[in-house]
């Protein structure tokens, strides 16, 4: 009987990729939702937890070896009530159940999570990955249930104490300061950056490695402070990823993680979250070193942006699989047959460009690509084309073709800000269509909403969409300024106060004041592989209020530093995000406005490449109507320039080469 013939579960008419992929399995899994959760109620079950997403490589081995096993689902759906989750449509459930998995492992979690619940949905057990029979030191799937399924039965009173303590500890809060905390905090992250450097090879950790991209743009920031270590650090990082296997040497697009800390093997996922900030990184790099690495990775990024993951309304997908025809990397690597089939003639010149006359690095039978030549060698870009040309014929991965807003106002401000830095309308096209969607589609009636699948807009929106959509407004804004665009920033500001806010204690919940009531109500000011939506809401508020002159979102900015304000001067590079926000209000890197004749701003607007990228830049081409008092400036037929700072703006300036910022 084939997968697809089998009888379907009760994830058959859910949306998600992921749901979908498990819709056939034998197990009688549930979306989450009532049904399920008032079964185990109603039964005293178990529940089992599954949460990962659709292109997780290792979510693929646990279904193949469990999920899709009849023996395996047989336990299942005798001892529990199962439930499948998809993290990406449901961050809130991962984000507490990681955490759970976090406290009652000592260790961190991952993807797929295996959870176990009680049926009033507090956790007692928690995992990652299991095999169907022991191994790799972890026990056997079936008989981890049957023990678990034993405690259950005969240790409530040991699992109800149990939980108490999870409970009291998901919920501990953290320890406001009564003001922001200082700028010497600033300082500080950059020197913890500098002691957690890999000197050989770049980034601040060992394998895995991933690209942190957080913490690269504060270097960025430091770097134009005039900090020569942070742009050595920044620079170096970025160009051993390139020339290395995160990078997709023949499509462009970085890949989710390298497992070695050379960055030459990566988890073969591509996604969109990491692909946003990623891209704007790379027009930064451009920016402070002139180096075209940087400008070639910028640019065959988008190329694949624009040819593998825009919907055809101008929305972007979020990711593609690790694996094709059931294995990982498969797309992506090459024999040295394979790779002589494509480049004929050329191959013993072209070879080395590549480091295909290394030794093998994948498996030790096959060659990932690394860059060993120069970006901008014709004889290395004629090669690449051949190779893309043969790997195009390839069974392609799978691509989740769920459209998240979060993840899409990420990339809308790696477009919106790589355009303007690089000065490519094209990319700024690209993000201004990407906002039209999220407008048309996933913002009605001043409801955000955090997931477009199935034809339609879906889940009531996050602190996250919320968040980094005002963010990557601010940024499109600086690329290409349309009003509708100002009033929908003030709406969105307006809906994170009103839905997120914590009045009493400040700071924002994760989830909106009339979500879904779970056993937790999340929060937190560390950078995950997204950045945290309380620090990039607090910036965005925070350069917000400055423009519009509105004060309550300064303090709203002030509230979320002052919460978060111990964990922050306890870590402070893990919170990337706030420190921007606190850089932001303690330093105040300044308003810039340009008004005049469009045909008198391109001169203008290559100061972006130029100047530091935290400074505010609005280019508004004459006739705009209705700006903001801090944006209207008198409009004189020429162009001129006006640099604010702490509420005050200096003389206009007629000429780009004696603007001073």
């Amino acid at each position: 009987m084939s997968r697809d013939s089998r009888p379907a579960n009760h994830l058959a008419g859910e949306p998600s990729p992921y749901l979908r992929q498990h819709r056939h399995n034998p197990v009688d899994w549930y979306p989450w939702g009532p049904e399920a959760l008032d079964r185990a109620k109603r039964e005293d079950r178990p529940i089992l937890l599954s949460i990962g997403y659709s292109t997780c490589h290792w979510c693929h081995v646990m279904a193949h070896e469990c999920f899709e096993d009849a023996e395996v689902a047989a336990v299942m759906n005798k001892l529990f009530v199962n439930i499948k989750v998809d993290r990406e449509e449901r961050p809130d459930l991962d984000q507490i159940y990681q955490q759970a998995h976090n406290l009652l492992t000592g260790r961190a979690g991952g993807w797929p999570l295996t959870v176990f619940l009680t049926p009033d949905q507090v956790p007692f057990f928690a995992g990652s990955y299991f095999p169907k029979v022991s191994r790799y030191n972890l026990p056997g799937f079936v008989d981890l249930m049957e023990h678990i399924t034993e405690v259950f039965r005969t240790r409530r009173a040991d699992i109800e104490a149990q939980n108490r303590e999870v409970l009291a500890a998901l919920k501990t809060a953290p320890r406001p300061l009564a003001a922001l905390p200082d700028a010497e905090v600033l300082g500080r992250a950059t020197a913890d950056l500098a002691r957690a450097f890999d000197p050989a090879h770049g980034g601040f950790s060992r394998a895995p490695k991933f690209p942190r991209p957080g913490e690269l743009e504060w270097l960025v920031r430091e770097a134009w402070n005039g900090d020569d270590g942070a742009r050595r650090m920044l620079l170096f990082t970025l160009e051993k990823m390139l020339r290395g296997g995160l990078f997709d040497q023949l499509g462009g697009g970085f890949f989710r993680y390298a497992v070695d800390e050379r960055w030459q093997i990566p988890h073969f996922e591509k996604m969109l979250y990491d692909n946003g900030p990623l891209l704007g990184l790379c027009a930064d790099a451009f920016a402070l070193s002139g180096n075209p690495l940087f400008a070639r990775a910028a640019e065959l990024s988008v190329a694949w942006l624009a040819r593998e993951m825009r919907a055809p309304q101008g929305g972007f997908y979020a990711a593609l699989d690790a694996d094709s025809e059931g294995h990982e990397g498969r797309f992506y690597v090459w024999t040295q047959a394979q790779a002589r089939a494509a480049l004929g003639s050329e191959y013993e010149q072209a070879a080395p460009a590549f480091a295909l006359d290394a030794p093998a690095n994948f498996e030790d039978t096959h060659w990932h690509l690394q860059l060993a030549g120069e970006p901008m060698d014709p004889v290395l870009e004629a090669a690449r084309q051949k190779l893309f040309a043969a790997r195009e014929a390839r069974v392609r991965p799978h691509r989740d073709e769920k459209i998240l807003t979060a993840w899409n106002a990420l990339m809308i401000r790696g477009l919106a800000h790589a355009g303007r830095l690089m000065q490519r309308q094209g990319w700024i096209d690209l993000a201004l269509q990407a906002a039209d969607f999220v407008r048309a589609r996933l913002w009605r009636a001043g409801r955000l909403y955090a997931s477009h699948a199935g034809g339609a807009p879906r889940l009531n929106g996050y602190l996250d969409d919320h968040a980094f959509l005002l963010d990557a407004l601010l940024e499109l804004m600086q690329a290409h300024y349309r009003p509708a665009d100002m009033a929908w920033a003030r709406e969105l500001a307006e809906a994170l106060l009103a839905n997120f806010e914590d009045s009493e204690a400040g700071g924002f919940f994760f989830t909106s004041h009339d979500h879904e009531a779970l056993i937790l109500r999340p929060r937190n000011a560390f950078d995950q592989a997204v950045p945290a939506g309380a620090g990039v809401a607090a910036h965005a508020l925070a350069s917000l209020g400055k423009i519009l002159d509105e004060p309550r979102y300064r303090r709203a900015a002030e509230r979320t530093l002052a919460h978060h304000g111990a964990e922050l001067a306890e870590m402070p590079v893990a919170s990337t995000s706030l420190l921007a926000a606190l850089a932001e209000l303690r330093q105040d890197p300044g308003l810039l406005v340009v008004r005049g004749p469009e045909s008198q701003l391109d001169a203008w607007k290559a100061l972006a490449g130029r100047k530091p990228p935290q400074t505010l830049m609005f280019f508004l081409a004459d006739p705009l109507a209705g700006l903001p008092a801090s944006l209207d400036k008198p409009a004189s037929g020429r162009a001129a320039a006006w640099l604010c700072r702490e509420g005050r703006c200096l003389a206009p300036v007629a000429r780009p080469q004696d603007l001073e910022l």
